[in-house]
C-alpha cells in the first residue's frame, strides 16, 4: 500500500531521484537497488524517483525499468512513495511505460517534457494528457528545458493542472517568476527539481523537493523544508547555506557521475555507469571529497 498523501503533498516532502546501481559487468543490480532504496528512506526520504535521468533511464531497457520498479516497491513501497519515470519523446512508448510502471506497483509517474522533438505547447499538452490517461496513477510533470530543449509555458502548466491525475510539477526551469505565476494559478503541488534553488522555490510556494543530493543529505533537506514551512526561515536559510558546497560539488560534472562516486566513497551500492556517461576521474573525486567535507558530509 502506498504511504499516506494529501493533495498538497501527493508524493511527500523530500524525494530523491535515485541512481540505478549496476554490477561490475554493467548489469542491473537489483539487490543493490533494494539496499540503496532502504538506506535512502532510512535517511529521511519519504519518496524515491526511479528510472529518471539520475537513474540513467536513457540506457536501461523497458524490461530493466519494470524490474527496478518492482524491486524498489518491494523494498520500501510500504513506507515511501515510489515514482517511476516514464517520459520519452515518443508519446505512445511513454504510455506503454506508464502502464508497465503501474503493473509493477509504482505509486506515481514522472513525465518529463519530450526532448529533442521541440513540439509546440499544444503538442506538449496532448503528449502529457495522453500519458496521464493511460493509467490511474497520479502524475508529476518534469519541466527541464535545459535537457528537453523546450519549456512548459506557465499557461500550459496551469492547463495541465486541470487534468484529474496531473497533480504535481518537478520544476528544473530556473525561472522563479514563472514558478510563482503558475503556483498561484493552479492546484499543482510544486517540487523543486534544482537543488540550489530548493529554498527559493519554497519561498514562492513549493511544497517539497525532488533532489539529487538527497542521496547524501536527506535529513538536512528535511530540516530545511520543515523549518521553512513552520516559519523558521532563519533555520532553513542556515541549512541551505551550509549545503551550498554539496549542491555545487555534485554538479561540477554530470550529476549521476559524482553521485555514484560519492555513494561508492560511503560504501553504498552504485556501480559503474553506462556509456555515454563515464566514471569520475581521480581529480574529480579529490575535488568531490573537498566539496562534501565543506558541506559537512561524512565519507
Amino acid at each position: 500500500m502506498a504511504p499516506t498523501s494529501t493533495s498538497q503533498t501527493p508524493f511527500g516532502r523530500v524525494l530523491t531521484a535515485m541512481v540505478t546501481p549496476f554490477t561490475a559487468d554493467g548489469g542491473l543490480d537489483l539487490d543493490g537497488a533494494q539496499r540503496l532504496a532502504a538506506h535512502l528512506v532510512d535517511s529521511g526520504n519519504d519518496g524515491l524517483v526511479v528510472n529518471g535521468t539520475t537513474g540513467e533511464s536513457p540506457t536501461t531497457s523497458d524490461a530493466e525499468k519494470a524490474r527496478l520498479v518492482r524491486a524498489v516497491v518491494e523494498a520500501v513501497g510500504d513506507r515511501a512513495h515510489v515514482v517511476a519515470g516514464v517520459g520519452t519523446n515518443d508519446t505512445h512508448h511513454s504510455a506503454d511505460l506508464a502502464r508497465q510502471a503501474e503493473a509493477a506497483g509504482a505509486h506515481g509517474l514522472l513525465v518529463v517534457t519530450p526532448y529533442y522533438s521541440k513540439p509546440p505547447q499544444e503538442g506538449l499538452y496532448r503528449h502529457t494528457t495522453h500519458i496521464a490517461d493511460a493509467t490511474g496513477l497520479p502524475v508529476m510533470l518534469y519541466d527541464i528545458p535545459g535537457r528537453s530543449g523546450v519549456a512548459l509555458s506557465h499557461e500550459t502548466l496551469v492547463r495541465l493542472g486541470e487534468h484529474p491525475r496531473i497533480v504535481a510539477n518537478k520544476d528544473a526551469k530556473g525561472d522563479l517568476g514563472a514558478a510563482a505565476w503558475a503556483i498561484a494559478r493552479s492546484d499543482l503541488a510544486w517540487y523543486s527539481g534544482d537543488d540550489i534553488l530548493n529554498l527559493p522555490l519554497l519561498s514562492v510556494g513549493a511544497v517539497g523537493v525532488v533532489s539529487v543530493v538527497g542521496h547524501l543529505v536527506a535529513a538536512e533537506l528535511r530540516a530545511m523544508v520543515e523549518g521553512f514551512l513552520s516559519g523558521d526561515v532563519a533555520k532553513a536559510t542556515a541549512v541551505h547555506q551550509r549545503l551550498l558546497p554539496v549542491f555545487t560539488g555534485i554538479f561540477r560534472t554530470q550529476g549521476v557521475i559524482l553521485t555514484k562516486a560519492a555513494l561508492e566513497l560511503q560504501g553504498h551500492p552504485s556501480g559503474p555507469l553506462r556509456l555515454p556517461l563515464v566514471g569520475a576521474t581521480p581529480e574529480e573525486i579529490a575535488q568531490l571529497k573537498k566539496d562534501l567535507a565543506a558541506g559537512g558530509v561524512d565519507l
